[in-house]
């Protein structure tokens, strides 16, 4: 898939452990292989102060909007996807930028009625959501851009050594699949929000990503809870491992376990969740470590002006 021995040498070792998992990830990055190919408001400015003391603006509230929009397009996607058979309406779809279209994607066949439940009742949050961001936006909402629901999910498997070799990861062949999935998109959409609230000016768009933060803590919650109930402990450290290696120098991500106990809310000692900037959250979605603008699941990028990912 990679092209390169040396690749797919790295691919198999990702599976050894942490550390290697991470020298996949910048290896990768850094030869420009765009590897593997869920939703944090957080921007920050884009510059300190120019030797002559004019700093850079920070992105409006409508460019933050923006770029939360592009990933809820993704998250809105994957459920739909899963629950119905069929992704988001044309009339959900267009706007300002490039629209794309969806790769993969089809109904997830649910044997357990509550994860099923579940699911459903997440992606209507999810279907609502953009419906509110492009509301609230109008006439400067940005289209859906391109969206890799297949050989992403495949690429992000591998690099974090959930299969290996030729092996192919369909998030939607089983219920253990989908909630692997969704738990690369869920906490991220947390963090996400988290980060984004000091940063929002207007007061009526804060009430409301306060609102969408508080129902992705919520999703998250149930996917992490679903997960520990099925022992899949072990999986969702290594995507938690895998996200992290992706997001920068920090150790902030957590897996549903610490020791043997659940972890189902992944806090600090305060018992605060951490924030991730925009720039981070393009690495995860872009799963590319380093300083680029489109990949992963955007393989043409996201529409709007936040549009580049963070480097090492």
């Amino acid at each position: 898939m990679f092209g390169k021995p040396f690749v797919r040498t790295l691919i198999t070792r990702s599976a050894e452990n942490r550390t290697d998992r991470r020298r996949f990830l910048k290896a990768a990055g850094a030869a420009g292989l765009g590897v593997v190919g869920a939703t944090y408001l957080g921007v920050q400015a884009t510059s300190s102060a120019s030797a002559t003391g004019e700093a850079a603006a920070a992105p409006s509230d409508a460019a933050v909007l923006n770029f939360a929009l592009n990933l809820e397009y993704l998250e809105a996607e994957f459920y739909s996807f899963a629950v119905y058979g069929h992704g988001l309406p044309d009339d959900l779809t267009g706007g300002v930028g490039t629209q794309g279209g969806v790769a993969g994607g089809k109904k997830v066949m649910f044997h357990d009625k509550a994860l099923h439940q579940f699911a459903k009742e997440i992606a209507g949050d999810e279907v609502a959501h953009v419906k509110f961001l492009r509301g609230a936006l109008g006439e400067a909402a940005v289209s859906r851009p391109q969206i890799d629901l297949k050989d992403s999910f495949t690429a992000a498997a591998k690099a974090a050594g959930l299969i290996s070799g030729y092996q192919q990861f369909d998030p939607f062949a089983n219920e253990k699949n989908f909630l692997l999935a969704a738990f690369l998109f869920e906490d991220v959409g947390v963090t996400a929000y988290k980060g984004a609230a000091p940063l929002i000016t207007n007061k009526t768009f804060l009430d409301a990503a306060a609102g969408i933060l508080a129902a992705e803590a919520y999703h998250a919650a149930t996917i992490r809870t679903s997960l520990f109930d099925r022992d899949l402990g072990d999986a969702a450290a290594k995507i938690s491992n895998a996200r992290d290696a992706l997001d920068g120098p920090g150790d902030d991500d957590q897996g549903i376990l610490l020791g043997n106990q659940a972890n189902i809310v992944p806090t600090d000692n305060n018992g605060v969740c951490f924030g991730r900037g925009a720039d981070r959250v393009l690495n995860v979605v872009y799963l590319n470590p380093g300083p680029v603008k489109e990949g992963g699941f955007f393989p043409k990028g996201v529409n709007g002006d936040i549009v580049a990912s963070g480097g090492a």
